[in-house]
């Protein structure tokens, strides 16, 4: 197949390096990953040189949205924040060209009400101005997260699928996450699709960890514990974009995107 595959690169040169790993696409962090700062482009020339130059490259760029971004969460002072932080990224997202805003599914408390975590999601969407789409991305771990299991993520589509917009939220699926997080790495594909009907994006990593040992660890293949021809078959029934998040810079993401070009044939 032609396989559109890259990798989670630095922001300051994403067309650069994607030519380093020999790559096609580049996921990248706009600003502090760890941060509620808003977004920032730091490539030279600022949005619209960046725009113009992965499109004369032919490099699609992809925007991983800041990890605290939980807006699921009953708690106001993390929601709200969120949601902000959410919509000037997928702002800066549409800017700069991306095909798509990647941010995960977000969690509740042990004793929190789940219901009232996905009705939020509805909310959010409800509330967001979407002119790229919005890719929710599985997780590996917690017992109250709005993505990890299969009963979540129904739970979560049927209360996105109530917003306004939701013809713009896709989904995200991280072999990593999956694995950890306890779904089959072999029915995973058609699961989920049968549950959301589309998967947008696949994130192609091993894991570290044990399945379902809820760690987000993720390792290059052939160093974890995920077959390498299982994380292809995933790619292959997906038929989706690919990111690999692994370790190792542009040598060892190179040689991840070499093999599994290898294994997709």
């Amino acid at each position: 197949m032609a396989l559109s595959i890259g990798a989670h690169v630095d922001q300051e040169d994403p067309i650069g390096q994607a030519r380093e790993r020999g790559a096609t696409l580049s996921q990248i962090f706009l600003g502090d990953p760890q941060s509620y700062k808003g977004p920032v482009v730091r490539y030279p020339g600022g949005a619209e040189a960046l725009k113009a130059a992965a499109q004369d490259a032919g490099v699609d760029l992809y925007v991983h949205a800041p990890y605290p971004i939980n807006v699921a969460s009953l708690n106001n002072r993390i929601r709200i924040p969120g949601r902000k932080l959410l919509q000037q990224h997928v702002t800066a997202a549409a800017e700069i060209g991306a095909k798509g805003v990647v941010v995960h599914g977000g969690h509740l408390g042990v004793d929190e009400d789940a219901a009232k975590g996905f009705d939020n999601w509805r909310k959010c969407i409800d509330g967001l101005d979407l002119p790229v789409p919005l890719l929710i991305e599985n997780t590996a771990g917690g017992d109250n997260a709005m993505a990890r299991r299969l009963e979540a993520i129904e739970r979560l589509w049927d209360a996105v699928g109530r917003a306004g917009g939701a013809e713009n939220v896709g989904f995200c699926l991280d072999t990593c996450h999956a694995f950890a997080g306890g779904l089959d790495l072999a029915t995973v594909v058609d699961d989920v699709r049968a549950v959301t009907g589309r998967i947008d994006l696949v994130h192609a990593n091993d894991s570290r960890d044990e399945a379902d040992s809820g760690a987000d660890r993720h390792t290059n293949f052939g160093s974890g514990t995920i077959d390498a021809e299982a994380v292809a078959a995933v790619v292959l029934a997906a038929g989706a974009p690919v990111v690999c998040e692994t370790p190792g810079g542009t040598a060892g993401q190179a040689a991840d995107i070499a093999r599994l070009r290898e294994l997709v044939g």
